[in-house]
Parts: structure tokens; sequence; C-alpha cells
């Protein structure tokens, strides 16, 4: 199974449209995990508060590999990281 990268190169190669949960957040009077596109999920906690943000936790589809390193799930700093090489949706909507 292919898995989405960055490193040295410059631009990363990562899926967006791979299935992800966003898990330990609100849904309602639950915590419900809740599955959709990577990006969509990353989009989702970037309106999280606070507190939710440091509990929340990001399952992708399959591992990203980051710097020579696999991480099959991310929290906190790692969303953070993700959400900062998210797509441009005014370029894609072009």
């Amino acid at each position: 199974m292919a898995e989405a990268t960055w490193g040295d190169s410059g631009t990363p190669t990562i899926d967006w449209r791979m299935s992800a949960a966003l898990e330990n957040v609100p849904r309602g009077d639950d915590d419900l995990a809740e599955v959709t596109s990577l990006e969509g999920a990353v989009r989702a906690w970037l309106t999280l508060d606070p507190a939710h943000r440091e509990a929340a936790v990001l399952t992708p589809e399959r591992p990203i590999l980051i710097d020579g390193a696999s991480v099959p799930a991310f929290h906190g700093a790692g969303i953070y990281e993700l959400a900062g090489r998210l797509p441009d949706t005014a370029a894609r909507s072009a």
C-alpha cells in the first residue's frame, strides 16, 4: 500500500482525499469519530477550541511518511503541521 510522503524534495505529496477519522471531538452530546477526507478532517480540526484540538486524534486511511518515519496517527502539533500543508481550495476550484 502506498504512503503519502513529504520531505526535503519541497512539495509534499499527500492524498488529501484519502479517508481519515477525527476522534475525541464533540459531536452533539457525544465524542464520536468523524470519518471524512483527510483534508476535511484537518479543516474540521482547525475549527475546534484549543482544548478539543489538544485532545483530538487524526487517523488517516494509511500512514503518512514524514522525514523517513511512517506516521499512522496525528495529535495536536502533528495535526497543526498537516494544516500548514493544506491545499489552497481557491486554486483547486479555479
